[in-house]
C-alpha cells in the first residue's frame, strides 16, 4: 500500500516546484515507509511513497511504460492482474517487473480509460500520458482508496492520498465548508465528494477524472453502478453460491510476497474471511482487541483461532484514552471524523504491523448481507408505512409523535417516540434518523448564529432521498444498503481502516467488498438476507460447517466500548477540552449549549456521550489542523 501526490499544469508547461512536491509526499510518508520515488517535467510532477507488497525488489514507483511516455503512482492492489498480464502480452505489450502496477499502464495504452472496467482491485492512480497530454486519476468501485484534489486559482491541480497532503500546499484555500460541518454532526463523517474545506474535494468511489493540458478542470466520470435488481435463487444454491465467492475472493487477497494475517473481532464477518483464509494458506497470524466487561468478543476470537489453528495476538482496549484519542484522529484523518472504533482500530493496526505487512478483514459484510440492526428496522417501518395513507402517517402520527415523552433510558419497547417518528416520516428521511449520529434539533442548538445562518436551507437528508432514487429498487432493503455503500461504508468504515492502516504502515484487504461479491449480495431477495429478525440470514447458513454457532447466532456486538461512564468520570476533563479555546476559538459553537450537554450528561439523567464525542472529535481537528485563516474562513464566506 502506498501514497500518491501530484501537480498538473491546467494551463501549460510551467515548471513545477519541485521543493512542494517533496514536503506533499513527506507528509503521507507513513503510508509507505519502504521508500520515495518522483516524476518531474514541464507541468506536471509525481511523487510517490511506497509500502513494497507485491514484487519488492522490481516494483519502485512512478513506473513507466517501454519509452517512458507513460508514468504512473498507484496507491492499491490489482487482484487480477495475473490474469490480465498473458492478455496484454497477446496484445504486444511488454513487461519489465511481475508487479500489478505494470498491468495498469499497459491496460491504459491498449484500453485508454475504459481499462478501469478489465482491472479488479483496490486503487487510487495518476496516470500521465505525454503522448496524449493527459493525466487520468481514477479510485476504485467500493473506494477502499482515497484520493483528495484541488484545482487552484493560478492553474495548477494538486492531489494527494490524505488531506495532510494538500495541507503542505500554501495557496491552497482552507475555508470551511457549513454544509460539511452540519453533514458532519448528522452523519460522523463528511460523505464524498465533500470535504471539510470548500476548495478541496474527494473523488468519490467509481469516478475517473481526465484532465487533458490547456483544457481546464474537468468533472468526475462515474464508470461503474452496483446492480439492484433481485434476482430469483433458492437457499441451497444460494449458500454454494456463497461460499464459492468468498472462497476465491479470499483467495484472490491473499496474494503478498510479505507476512499475511488478518483481523478476528469474534464476530461473523472477520470469522467467516478467517476461516476462509484457513484452508487456502498455513500459517495465518490474527489480531484481536478485547473491551472490558459484556463488550468484550475475545472468547469467540480464541475460539474461532483455535478451530483453525492461527497463531493468536491479543491485547486489550481498556487502557486506551479516548479523550487524548479524540486529538491524534484530527491529526490522522485531517478532517473531523466521528467514528469512535477508529481509536481501537487503530490499536489493531498497530498490533498486526508487529506481525505482517498485509491483513485481510471482514469489512463489508454487513452491507453486502444486511447485517446492520437498521436493516431490520427500516424493513420493518416500510412494511408498516404500506398500510398506512400518508395523509394519515403524516398528520396524526406526526402529532402523536411530537408530544410522545421522549424516553431516552428506558427500555426500547418503551421508546414509541422513536417509532412514531419514523413512520410519520418518508422513507429516506426516517431511513435517515436510524443512521443519523446527532439529530437535526440537537446539532443545530449546538451551532453558533453565524452557523445557522451559513446552513439556511440546506438538508442532509436530501442525499439520501438522492440515493435511494438512483438505486432503481423498489425493495426497501436494496435501498438502503445501495444508501449504505455510497456513503457509510466508503465515507466512515473505509476511510476508518485506511487511514489507521495506513498511520501503522499496514496494508487491509476486504474479501467481501470484491465488487461482483457487492452486486451478488444486493440481488439476493430480502428473504434470504433477513429472516425471522435475523440478519445476514444466507451468510450464517453458509457458515455453519465452518463455525460454531456461538458465533454465528449470538448479538451483534460493535468494536468500540460505550463511553458513557468514561465522560462522566473525566467530566473534568472534558469540559476542559469543549470549553476550551481550540473548540470555542472557531466561533462555531454555542458555549451554553456544550455546557447544558455536559451538566446533563454528568448528571445521569441523560446519555449525550455521541455528542460530545463528535464534539471532542471537532476539537481535536480544531487543535491539530485548523489556523487563524481557517478559523475565520467560514464568517468570511
Amino acid at each position: 500500500m502506498c501514497g500518491i501526490t501530484g501537480i498538473f499544469d491546467l494551463v501549460g508547461q510551467r515548471p513545477m516546484d519541485r521543493a512542494l512536491l517533496r514536503r506533499m509526499t513527506t507528509a503521507i510518508a507513513h503510508r509507505g515507509p519502504d521508500g520515495d520515488g518522483f516524476h518531474e517535467e514541464p507541468g506536471v510532477a509525481l511523487g510517490h511513497r511506497r509500502l513494497a507488497i507485491v514484487d519488492p525488489t522490481g516494483g519502485q514507483q512512478p513506473m513507466y511504460n517501454e519509452d517512458g511516455a507513460v508514468a504512473i503512482v498507484f496507491n492499491g492492489m490489482i487482484y487480477n492482474f495475473q490474469s490480465l498480464r498473458p492478455r496484454l502480452e497477446a496484445a504486444g505489450h511488454v513487461f519489465r517487473t511481475h508487479c500489478d502496477t505494470e498491468t495498469i499502464i499497459h491496460a491504459w495504452e491498449q484500453w485508454g480509460p475504459d481499462c478501469l472496467a478489465e482491472l479488479d482491485g483496490m486503487f487510487a492512480f495518476a496516470l500521465w500520458d505525454r503522448t496524449r497530454g493527459a493525466l487520468f486519476l481514477a479510485r476504485d468501485r467500493m473506494g477502499k482508496k482515497p484520493l483528495y484534489y484541488a484545482a487552484l486559482d493560478d492553474g495548477r491541480f494538486v492531489f494527494g492520498s490524505e488531506m495532510a497532503a494538500l495541507r503542505m500546499v500554501p495557496e491552497l484555500s482552507r475555508r470551511l465548508a457549513p454544509e460539511a460541518v452540519e453533514d458532519f454532526f448528522a452523519y460522523g463523517y463528511v460523505p464524498d465528494p465533500d470535504t471539510i474545506y470548500r476548495d478541496v474535494r474527494r473523488l468519490p468511489p467509481a469516478h475517473a477524472l481526465l484532465l487533458r493540458r490547456g483544457q481546464g478542470m474537468a468533472a468526475p466520470r462515474r464508470y461503474w453502478r452496483a446492480a439492484t435488481a433481485t434476482v430469483p435463487i433458492d437457499e441451497a444454491t444460494a449458500t454454494a453460491e456463497v461460499l464459492r465467492r468468498l472462497n476465491d475472493s479470499t483467495a484472490a487477497r491473499l496474494i503478498a510476497d510479505v507476512p499475511l494475517g488478518a483481523f478476528l473481532s469474534g464476530g461473523v464477518d472477520s470469522s467467516a474471511v478467517v476461516a476462509t483464509a484457513a484452508r487456502l494458506r498455513t500459517g495465518i497470524d490474527t489480531f484481536t482487541i478485547g473491551f472490558p466487561g459484556s463488550e468484550d468478543e475475545t472468547p469467540f476470537a480464541t475460539m474461532v483461532a483455535q478451530r483453525y489453528g492461527t497463531t493468536q495476538h491479543t491485547e486489550q482496549a481498556a487502557a486506551i484514552d479516548y479523550i487524548d484519542a479524540a486529538r491524534e484522529q484530527g491529526r490522522i484523518f485531517g478532517e473531523p471524523f466521528g467514528d469512535q472504533s477508529a481509536v481501537p482500530t487503530y490499536h489493531v493496526c498497530a498490533l498486526a504491523h508487529r506481525h505482517a505487512k498485509v491483513a485481510i478483514s471482514g469489512d463489508g459484510g454487513d452491507e453486502v448481507f444486511a447485517g446492520y440492526r437498521r436493516y431490520r428496522w427500516h424493513v420493518l417501518v416500510e412494511a408498516a408505512r404500506s398500510f398506512l395513507p400518508a395523509s394519515v402517517r403524516r398528520g396524526a402520527i406526526g402529532r402523536l409523535a411530537a408530544i410522545y415523552p421522549k424516553l431516552d433510558r428506558a427500555p426500547r419497547w418503551l421508546r414509541a417516540k422513536h417509532t412514531l417518528t419514523e413512520l410519520s416520516l418518508d422513507s429516506a428521511l426516517g431511513y435517515y434518523r436510524t443512521v443519523a449520529r446527532v439529530h437535526a434539533e440537537a446539532r443545530r442548538a449546538l451551532f453558533a448564529a453565524p452557523l445557522r445562518a451559513a446552513l439556511d436551507g440546506y438538508d442532509p437528508t436530501a442525499r439520501i432521498a438522492g440515493l435511494m432514487e438512483e438505486s432503481g429498487s423498489e425493495e426497501p432493503l436494496t435501498q438502503a444498503q445501495y444508501v449504505d455503500l455510497a456513503t457509510w461504508l466508503p465515507g466512515a468504515m473505509l476511510t476508518k481502516v485506511d487511514r489507521a492502516s495506513m498511520a501503522n504502515g499496514l496494508e487491509v484487504r476486504a474479501p467481501f467488498l470484491d465488487h461482483r461479491f457487492v452486486e451478488f449480495g444486493l440481488s439476493l431477495p430480502t428473504a434470504l438476507k433477513l429472516r425471522g429478525g435475523e440478519g445476514k440470514y444466507v451468510l450464517k447458513r453458509a457458515l455453519e460447517p465452518l463455525l460454531p454457532r456461538q458465533v454465528l447466532y449470538r448479538p451483534k456486538q460493535g468494536f468500540a466500548m460505550s463511553l458513557a461512564g468514561l465522560f462522566r468520570r473525566e467530566t473534568g476533563r472534558l469540559r476542559t477540552r469543549l470549553l476550551g479555546p481550540s473548540l470555542l476559538d472557531t466561533g462555531l459553537f454555542e458555549p451554553a449549549a456544550i455546557t447544558r450537554l455536559l451538566d446533563e450528561h454528568a448528571s445521569g439523567r441523560f446519555d449525550h456521550s455521541l455528542a460530545l464525542w463528535h464534539l471532542l472529535a471537532f476539537e481535536g481537528f480544531a487543535a491539530s489542523e485548523l489556523d487563524n485563516a481557517a478559523v475565520g474562513a467560514l464568517a468570511a464566506a
